[in-house]
């Protein structure tokens, strides 16, 4: 028998047991290369979740294009304004004032760079992975009369070099950042920041104990969603922090509002599938249905939470012989001065 024909014979045989060549991967699945949480696996990781389309996000995002947690204060109805309600309570933990710098970490669409310019006076770097982002960031700071006090890079955080800044947030990040990553990543925060300045670090966590300190997702969530992501314990996190020389001012849940934001936005989409399976096709769209509802499910069943840990260095305070209430301003105080016995 002569070579030709034994070796049609044997892919015959191949055939007829099943075995074939792979399908390559649809367009909506990455698989990164590389080693893990490298500068450029990071870009390909995070360029793959947003770079959808700006157009595809502003289906279910409020006009703010906020992708994070908003807060949910009693008698808030409208996504709106609890986006708003969020970035003005991150510019009070920071305690922005006009002159100061602040570098905003993964600024996303610009909505907290804009409103801390625009309401706070403070001159903004926003650093982002995404240049679509930065695109429509620059545009969305010159349309509010901010671009003098905004500054957009596409840039990532390690890069960062002699620049110093008053205060530093990181919001809706550091789940891209790793374990592997997280002492680096506080320490260059550390770096750049001016003595007495605040950061404010926005992130989900993993609430059940996770081996090393992080949650590594499922295959939908590390094939189609989000590559490379990790949901820290807040006890790593905060740990993290603590190494870089910082002390924990104050730490709050949002637990409860990532599930309602998650409505919200799940709800905004539903509205518009025809635009959205336009923008980003069939498979993509019924992967960020199915996204919306794991994501928020994971809220409502107590699996993730989201926190925002505020931190600034060992606080000191000057040596005194008698009582003072001096630096007991009224924003620290716990008990309403009314409610203080005579």
């Amino acid at each position: 028998m002569s070579l030709p024909r034994r070796l049609r014979l044997a892919a015959a045989a191949l055939r007829a047991a099943g075995l074939h060549r792979l399908p390559k991967p649809p367009p909506a699945e990455l698989r990164p290369k590389g080693r893990l949480h490298t500068k450029r696996r990071d870009a390909a990781a995070v360029r793959h979740h947003y770079d959808v389309s700006n157009e595809f996000f502003a289906l279910f995002l409020d006009d703010t294009m906020t992708y994070s947690c908003a807060l949910w204060e009693e008698g808030t109805e409208a996504l709106e304004d609890a986006q708003r309600a969020k970035l003005e309570l991150i510019c009070r933990k920071l305690e922005l004032e006009p002159g100061m710098r602040m570098l905003d970490i993964g600024c996303g669409w610009g909505s907290l760079a804009i409103h801390a310019a625009r309401e706070h006076g403070a001159s903004v770097w926003g650093i982002t992975l995404s240049e679509h982002q930065a695109e429509l960031a620059r545009e969305r700071a010159r349309d509010a009369d901010v671009a003098d006090l905004v500054e957009i890079r596409v840039m990532d955080y390690r890069d960062l070099r002699e620049e110093r800044f008053d205060a530093v947030a990181s919001i809706g990040m550091v789940e891209h950042v790793g374990e592997a990553r997280i002492d680096e990543y506080a320490a260059q925060i550390a770096r750049v920041l001016e003595p007495g300045g605040r950061v404010l670090n926005h992130g989900i966590t993993a609430i059940p104990p996770q081996k090393g300190g992080a949650h590594i997702g499922g295959d939908f969530s590390n094939r189609y969603v989000f590559p490379d992501g990790e949901l820290l314990n807040l006890s790593r996190m905060v740990l993290a922090f603590e190494r870089a020389g910082f002390e924990a001012l104050g730490v709050e849940n949002l637990h409860t509002d990532y599930a309602e934001t998650l409505r919200h936005w799940t709800s905004r989409l539903e509205d518009n599938l025809d635009e959205a399976e336009r923008l980003a096709g069939t498979e993509r769209l019924r992967v960020w249905r199915l996204y919306l509802r794991a994501a928020r499910n994971s809220f409502e069943t107590a699996r993730n939470a989201v926190y925002q840990l505020l931190c600034s260095r060992p606080l000191t305070e000057g040596a005194s012989a008698v009582p003072t209430a001096r630096r007991h301003e009224p924003a620290r105080r716990r008990v309403p001065p009314e409610r203080v016995p005579a």
